[in-house]
């Protein structure tokens, strides 16, 4: 395994729809999900999309944290890792809720984002096996958000509000405009 470079907006890649895997049983496929584990672990993410570290395949990774109090509020969702190939959202809750979202490849920034409370995501495991996950409140909102980097969405493309993290006490951390984080994040747009 190896840690992967999470690319920023800057990168193409990150902005394209991604392919749809048709090789499960391809070495080069599963080091990648190897690595996209291990990434993520030392990014201290959620979900990490392939395209985020440059492989523009249909390929997600998602694990929401292991700790007391995410055991506590996730049960046995806490701590387990979804390895999902070409998935998808088959169905989605009409019930939609804004929560506060932030991106590996948007580093200093968070913003509200409407999604959807429930989703159901069908996709195949690493060895091809079709799988269905049924995910709601938060882990929806990952699968949500990993979803639509596949198809070169940005949660900054959705956010009704951006922020940037302040790092001083004293300053509050204040709206921005989602167009002034597009021209500050990817100059060449």
């Amino acid at each position: 395994m190896a840690l992967r470079e999470i690319i920023t907006p800057d990168n193409p890649v990150l902005r394209k729809k991604a392919h749809k895997v048709t090789s499960f049983a391809d070495p080069k496929l599963q080091k990648l999900i190897d690595d996209m584990i291990e990434t993520l672990g030392k990014a201290e993410g959620v979900g990490l999309a392939a395209p985020q570290v440059a492989a523009p395949l249909r390929l997600i990774v998602v694990r929401l944290p292991d700790d007391d109090a995410s055991r506590e509020e996730y049960g046995d969702q806490a701590g387990v890792l979804y390895v999902v190939i070409n998935p998808e959202i088959i169905r989605a809750s009409d019930e939609l809720v804004e929560g506060l979202e932030a991106c590996l490849s948007i580093p200093g920034y968070y913003g509200n984002v409407e999604r959807h409370v429930g989703v159901t995501v069908r996709g195949y495991d690493r060895k091809g096996k079709q799988i269905r996950i049924k995910a709601q409140d938060w882990l929806a909102r990952v699968f949500q958000h990993e979803i639509d980097h596949l198809d070169g969405v940005l949660f900054i493309d959705k956010a009704k509000e951006i922020y940037k993290v302040s790092r001083r006490e004293e300053d509050d951390d204040q709206p921005v405009q989602a167009a002034e984080v597009k021209v500050e994040l990817n100059p060449n747009e």
